[in-house]
């Protein structure tokens, strides 16, 4: 596996301010039978320019945590702590406003002018994300027309344009197509062409290449590395393919169960792993120069079930490195072990 070139060829992490900054945020579900901690006190933060990478088994809370930062957690969900700062655009190029924004109401003007203009997101399965009855430009067009001052027929002219650059062929017949009528993978393109038709500076990409062929999912790939080296937004990419990581990522923030266990820069989280459940992932991945026929090496145990938690450090019952009397008894809060490089393990206190 190789962690390649970054997207972005200058050290996005010497920028004076970060764009988003998460600081133990808390989103949780009250349901009849207990409370599901979905999202439980993660903290990460992203630079301008850069391509932070969320990783983690299915259920460790990438989702919940992308829909929290745009405010469209579904009921009964809610965010019950934590901060989310998001450093806003100016005009003319200034360090621009902070914002908290879980201070602001989800569909509240100020939430919806930075929901889908400054921050927009790629769902996971753009079959079901967009309207069966309505064609895909028609879409496009009322994303355009809800943040921008332009005419109709402006916004049918731009939308053409922006899947032009995505690469959807003969824009101008797509645009007048149903979702149903594109194969996956113009379906996935005519996704981004909506969620970048806003020139946001902030794309969270949910799983982009899901249910995509290798092929097509190379071409999405790389069209976003394209777009982002011509429009400078940062990318927040939820996956559990650690392949992309390492071909789009600068940064790794790696979740278990609700919580951030380990962050640090993509060369780092490949070569010197310090968690033991991110080196277990590692550990799991399938590799180029295995024997013929060589067994996988798997993740002990299985994710918790939400309403049994383990007390403690929650990866404590599937770890190698186990402390009885210590992990199972306190949660460990992340802690610097390295230059930009944060751990949450007792291994290092």
């Amino acid at each position: 596996m190789d962690c390649g070139t970054p997207p972005i060829p200058m050290d996005v992490r010497t920028a004076t301010q970060t764009l988003l900054s998460v600081r133990n945020l808390k989103t949780y579900f009250p349901q009849d039978e207990g409370t599901v901690k979905a999202v439980d006190g993660v903290t990460f933060d992203l630079y301008p320019g850069a391509t932070l990478g969320i990783v983690g088994e299915s259920g460790c809370g990438k989702s919940v945590t992308a829909r929290s930062i745009l405010r469209i957690v579904d009921r009964p969900g809610r965010i019950v702590d934590g901060e989310i700062h998001f450093r806003r655009p100016t005009t003319n190029g200034g360090a621009g406003q902070t914002v908290d924004l879980t201070k602001l109401e989800p569909n509240g003007p100020e939430m919806r002018a930075i929901r889908g203009a400054e921050i927009a997101l790629i769902f996971q399965e753009p079959m079901s994300s967009f309207s069966p009855v309505h064609s895909v430009g028609n879409q496009i067009i009322e994303a355009i027309l809800l943040h921008q001052q332009v005419s109709r027929r402006d916004a049918r002219d731009k939308t053409i344009e922006m899947l032009q650059r995505v690469g959807v062929s003969s824009p101008e017949a797509r645009v007048d197509q149903l979702a149903s009528q594109l194969s996956g993978g113009l379906r996935q393109r005519a996704m981004i062409a909506m969620a970048l038709s806003c020139h946001p500076t902030l794309l969270i990409a949910d799983e982009p290449t899901t249910a995509l062929d290798v092929t097509t999912q190379t071409q999405i790939l790389e069209l976003m590395r394209q777009l982002q080296r011509e429009d400078g937004m940062a990318i927040m990419l939820i996956t559990h393919d650690l392949g992309v990581v390492a071909e789009m990522a600068t940064d790794v923030a790696v979740m278990y169960l609700g919580r951030v266990v380990e962050q640090a820069p993509v060369d780092a989280i490949f070569h010197a792993p310090q968690h033991p459940y991110t080196r277990a992932l590692l550990r799991s991945i399938p590799r180029m120069r295995a024997r013929s026929r060589a067994r996988l090496t798997p993740i002990v145990g299985a994710v918790p079930h939400p309403y049994d938690r383990p007390s403690g450090c929650p990866f404590h019952p599937r770890c190698a490195d186990f402390m009885a009397g210590t992990c199972d008894r306190r949660a460990p809060s992340l802690r610097p072990v390295g230059d930009q490089h944060t751990v949450s393990c007792f291994l290092y206190e």
